[in-house]
């Protein structure tokens, strides 16, 4: 009988020291780790679709043919560009890049008749093949492809198809923004409506700005 209360006493004072030491422990605040995980940003990438805008100056050898020939026509240009990259390994790029220019480009016409010779606009469609340098994200690249335009002499205007070459270099200043400074030499020749080749060669240096469409980045 004695052994059956002593049996009951100590669970009851187990209870009671239970009971007590937890009331205090509930009122402890909560403790945040000292420490937190971080996910790593995303590795960057060159590929994906980019465009842009971009501006510049432009000097010729020639806008025209005949009494145009031998003028350096200059100007200004201006315009806007859509591209894709594909990054083959950490230090190889392929792409390719359209772009559309205004252009105040223009030989004058010294004779009486003031028949100017200008080109409008012009625009090109490129392949690019670059070696990227990590630190800092820097693309150097070459670049070359078809190039198109609208050589006019006193507002007559005609439609020309030729080539472009050229390079340049772009740095990715941040996650999805990338500058650039580009060089192309343009030749217009082919006249399609009359078959003949009458030259319009001029030397673009242009700066451009690129936004890189998040496509391809990791979750």
């Amino acid at each position: 009988m004695i052994v059956k209360y002593s049996t009951a006493l100590t669970r009851a004072l187990f209870v009671l020291a239970a009971s007590a030491g937890a009331a205090p422990a509930a009122d402890l605040p909560y403790m945040k780790p000292s420490f937190a995980f971080e996910a790593p940003p995303p590795a960057f990438t060159w590929t994906g679709l980019y465009g842009g805008l971009n501006a510049g100056g432009a000097v010729g050898e020639g806008v025209g043919a005949g009494a145009y020939a031998d003028k350096s026509p200059s100007g200004v240009v201006g315009g806007g560009q859509l591209g894709f990259n594909y990054q083959l390994s950490p230090r190889f790029v392929i792409g390719a890049e359209n772009d559309f220019q205004a252009s105040s480009l223009k030989a004058r016409d010294d004779s009486p008749y003031h028949r100017d010779a200008t080109l409008p606009w012009f625009g090109t469609a490129r392949g690019r093949v670059g070696f990227a340098l990590t630190e800092p994200r820097l693309l150097i690249y070459g670049t070359g492809g078809m190039a198109f335009g609208e050589p006019k002499i006193a507002g007559d205007g005609k439609l020309r198809i030729g080539w472009t070459a050229g390079g340049g270099v772009e740095w990715a200043f941040a996650r999805k923004w990338s500058a650039k400074l580009e060089y192309l030499y343009t030749d217009l020749y082919r006249d399609l409506r009359k078959d003949v080749d009458r030259h319009a060669r001029f030397h673009t240096i242009r700066v451009g700005v690129n936004y890189h469409f998040d496509l391809f980045s990791q979750p």
